[in-house]
């Protein structure tokens, strides 16, 4: 009987190709998200503080509120990709609606000549990034997916891949990952699949593998479709001193969910090749938890500047991956089918650190009737870890991380000018590229607009926000080189209600 689901630890957790670079590039980044005058001002609030999403920037900014008050905001989600492969434009759209951001903060205010005037408790939740996101590529390569599984099976032993007697093909896969690793699991699947061939099929100590396709070129088509969230639950506490000093701490509790289905097809071989057609699809499931803290200040130099300043931590992630494959092609064992979506590898837990956050922010107020506010942000990305770093496979690549990845400088800038009852707001926002070379992934560019209107206590705020960035996405981590240029322009349009009380 065959097995329908199964579920094996595989111990050789670092030999996952998710847990590299990318993920911790993704798990590093928040995107620009929540209130809606938050984002209409291009998130420049770290010197001014009255808003939940800017506990984000500064926790000081809790202490800026008059009164308590609880805001709600749901955004719409617009992903335009243009992916360019092989002189090939592809284009996909992709649009959600989402609950993003929820809170409320809390004021009780001095009744005595203390020298602290008020203090303030925050509980907020921010989307602080979707991972929504759909990309289709299609074109023409010299480079086939049997470079894919020749380059992760050569020099592995012919005998780990074969079958043991009564051993079903998916309890051979699934046992070769949990007791040799992912390495030798791709080399398996590229033998069963029928893509490779060991050099001399009667010795089980061949480590040398040849191709079974023939091409000059082949037609790929690839797609990637991913989904879930990076939130964050706050806890913050602030307190303003005297007139002049505003003072906060929080507490940031981080929640992944991810999931990526990536679809490969691959025909256009040789008419005498005997493989005409490959399909090789992946899925990965991760989820976890994390932590980070930050403090602040703000301070009034006078009625009408401000500055700031704010330092965020690191933050621990502790997170599982699960996977998945299925492959196919003319040439594929007869039980290949058995291997598919159903058999899942579990992972070991691991761990990523992101590095810590600094930001300096300066506003100029023009009493009742607007402002102007500036921010700077600082990261050097090349201090983020995969861990155990112990482990060979995450030290290596952590040395890999260093080398590629640099410091990021994030410039924000937003006004807001004041009309009786409605507000105008204007931001732009500027994100250097992570990667010390730019053409792995570009700068960030956006810009953002949006409107209030206050129903006395209570206000009714709505922002368009608009941000490009160019990618290069390599389509396998080994064997095909080839990269597909990824135009991404991501368009919200959020709506927040404040009620005060």
């Amino acid at each position: 009987m065959k097995l329908k689901i199964t579920f094996i630890m595989v111990l050789a957790c670092a030999s996952l190709s998710a847990q590299n670079i990318n993920e911790v590039l993704q798990y590093s980044t928040e995107n620009l998200q929540g209130t809606a005058r938050f984002q209409a001002m291009g998130g420049a609030f770290g010197a001014l503080g009255g808003d939940l999403s800017a506990l984000n920037i500064n926790p000081a900014g809790s202490a800026v509120f008059n009164n308590s008050q609880f805001t709600i905001s749901g955004t719409n989600f617009n992903r335009n990709n243009d992916a360019i492969y092989s002189n090939t434009t592809n284009n996909t759209v992709l649009n959600t609606l989402e609950i993003n951001q929820a809170g409320g903060v809390f004021v009780f205010k001095s009744r005595d000549d203390s020298d602290w005037k008020k203090l303030a408790l925050a509980i907020n939740y921010d989307m602080v990034q979707s991972f929504d996101d759909d990309y289709f590529v299609s074109g023409n390569n010299t480079q086939g997916i049997d470079n894919y599984f020749l380059n992760y099976a050569q020099g592995v032993p012919f005998g780990d891949l074969l079958l043991r007697d009564g051993e079903f093909i998916e309890e051979a896969y699934l046992d070769i990952g949990s007791s040799l690793g992912f390495t030798e699991q791709q080399a398996f699947l590229g033998y069963f699949g029928g893509i490779i061939d060991p050099v001399d099929v009667d010795d089980n100590n061949n480590t040398d593998y040849i191709s079974n396709a023939q091409y000059s070129s082949v037609n790929q088509e690839f797609s990637q479709i991913t989904s879930g969230y990076n939130s964050k639950f706050t806890v913050n506490f602030g307190g303003q001193y005297q007139e002049n000093l505003y003072l906060g701490a929080s507490m940031n509790f981080h929640s992944i969910l991810y999931d990526k289905i990536t679809q490969y097809r691959e025909t256009g071989y040789d008419t005498a090749s005997e493989i005409q057609f490959t399909h090789f699809d992946n899925l990965l499931h991760t989820e976890g938890d994390g932590f980070s803290f930050s403090v602040g200040g703000i301070a009034k130099l006078n009625d009408n500047v401000r500055i700031g300043g704010s330092y965020q931590s690191p933050t621990w992630y502790r997170l599982t991956d699960d996977t998945s494959q299925r492959i196919n092609s003319d040439l594929a064992d007869s039980d290949i089918n058995f291997i598919d979506f159903r058999i899942i590898n579990l992972f070991a837990p691991y761990k990523i650190k992101t590095p810590s956050k600094l930001n300096g922010s300066a506003a100029i107020i023009f009493g009742k009737k607007g402002l102007l506010s500036f921010d700077y942000g600082y990261q050097d990305m090349s201090k983020a870890e995969l861990r155990p770093s112990s482990d060979p496979s995450f030290a290596s690549e952590n040395t890999f991380i260093s080398n590629q990845l640099g410091a990021v400088s994030t410039f924000r800038v937003g006004g807001e000018y004041r009309i009786d009852a409605v507000s105008l707001r204007l931001g732009h926002r500027f994100e250097q590229s992570p990667y010390a070379n730019e053409t792995m992934i570009g700068d960030l560019m956006g810009y953002s607009g949006g409107i209030g209107y206050s129903f006395g206590g209570n206000r009714l705020d709505l922002s368009i926000t608009r941000t490009e960035q160019d990618i290069n996405k390599q389509l396998f981590d080994t064997g095909i080189t080839s990269t597909a240029l990824i135009d991404n322009i991501n368009t919200n349009v959020t709506l927040s209600y404040t009620l005060n009380f």
